[in-house]
C-alpha cells in the first residue's frame, strides 16, 4: 500500500499555477465548490449546522442534559455534605468515647490503687493480729505450763508435807496427846 499523502502534495501542486503578468506576481487557484469561494461554503455549512440544531432541538437537548447533568452533580454534592456531616459527628462521638475511655481508665486505675492500698492495709493489720494472736498463745501457753509446774509443785509439796506430818504425829502424838488437844479444840469452842 502506498502512502496517500505524496499524492494529495502533487495534486495540490498541480492545481497551482503561477502566471506571469503584471509585475511577475504568483496568483494561486483556490479550491471552489459549486463556484463558491471558501469562506462561502463555510458560512453555508455554519448556516446548516445551526438550522439542523434548531430543527432537532439539539440546544434543548443540550440544555436539558446540562441539567440533568448539574442535578446529579448537586445530588452527589447534597451526599458528600450529608456524609460529611456524618462522618464529623461519628468523629465527634468517638473523641468523646476517647476521652470517655481516658477517665474510665484514669479512674480503674485510681480504684486499683486504692484496693491494693486497702489489701496492703489489711495484710498488715492480718499479719499484726496474727502474731499478736500467736503471742498470746504463747504466753498462754507458757501461763498454762507455770500454773501446771505450780500446781505440781504444790501437791507434791501437800504429798511431802502430809507424808512429814503423818510421820511427826505418829511420832510425838500418842492417845494421851489426842485426847489433850481434842479437849483442847473442844474447849475453844
Amino acid at each position: 500500500m502506498s502512502d496517500p499523502l505524496p499524492e494529495v502534495i502533487a495534486t495540490s501542486a498541480a492545481q497551482t499555477v503561477t502566471e506571469s503578468g503584471h509585475g511577475g506576481a504568483v496568483k494561486h487557484l483556490e479550491p471552489s465548490l459549486f463556484g463558491m469561494e471558501p469562506y462561502q461554503i463555510v458560512a453555508l455549512a455554519m448556516l446548516v449546522l445551526i438550522g439542523i440544531m434548531l430543527w432537532k432541538r439539539v440546544p434543548g437537548m443540550i440544555t436539558r442534559g446540562l441539567d440533568d447533568k448539574i442535578a446529579a452533580i448537586r445530588q452527589q454534592l447534597d451526599e458528600a455534605k450529608a456524609l460529611r456531616a456524618e462522618a464529623e459527628a461519628m468523629r465527634g462521638e468517638y473523641t468523646a468515647k476517647i476521652a470517655g475511655a481516658e477517665k474510665d481508665a484514669e479512674a480503674m486505675l485510681a480504684n486499683a490503687r486504692a484496693e491494693a492500698d486497702d489489701i496492703l492495709a489489711r495484710a498488715e493489720a492480718d499479719g499484726a493480729a496474727m502474731v499478736a494472736r500467736r503471742e498470746r498463745m504463747a504466753e498462754d501457753k507458757i501461763a498454762a505450763a507455770e500454773r501446771e509446774a505450780i500446781e505440781t509443785v504444790r501437791n507434791r509439796a501437800v504429798t511431802a508435807a502430809t507424808a512429814a506430818s503423818r510421820t511427826l504425829i505418829a511420832q510425838n502424838h500418842g492417845q494421851d496427846a489426842d485426847r489433850a488437844l481434842a479437849d483442847k479444840v473442844i474447849a475453844g469452842l
